[in-house]
């Protein structure tokens, strides 16, 4: 449990550069908040977020297939990944290059 309010606090002092540096525009994050834009703001100077306001921000940032899976899901994309090797089941670098690049193109257009 300190673990994750150790989390927690990093999170309420670093949400500025989090979501600076996040893929998506702050006036669509300040929408899907639902707090009034100067209210965002005056928030995200004191860095006083409550926990519920946190949670609607980390779920507008980090849409849910980039959420963190847990140790086991992990180590079973591993264990997946490295039978796919092993088998010879492999993407081109330039395949997957162009695949990333039309990824990143869909998340900027549907930012806005």
């Amino acid at each position: 449990m300190i673990a994750e309010i150790e989390k927690y606090i990093e999170i309420q002092n670093n949400i500025d550069e989090i979501l600076k540096n996040s893929p998506f525009k702050m006036s669509y994050i300040i929408e899907k908040s639902g707090i009034k834009k100067p209210t965002f703001f005056k928030k995200l100077k004191e860095k006083r977020f409550t926990p519920e306001e946190l949670l609607v921000i980390s779920k507008t940032i980090e849409p849910k297939e980039w959420r963190n899976e847990t140790k086991g899901e992990i180590l079973e994309s591993l264990k997946k990944a490295q039978e796919e090797i092993d088998n010879g089941e492999t993407t081109d670098f330039y395949d997957f290059v162009a695949e990333r690049r039309e990824r990143l193109k869909t998340l900027k257009n549907a930012k806005g």
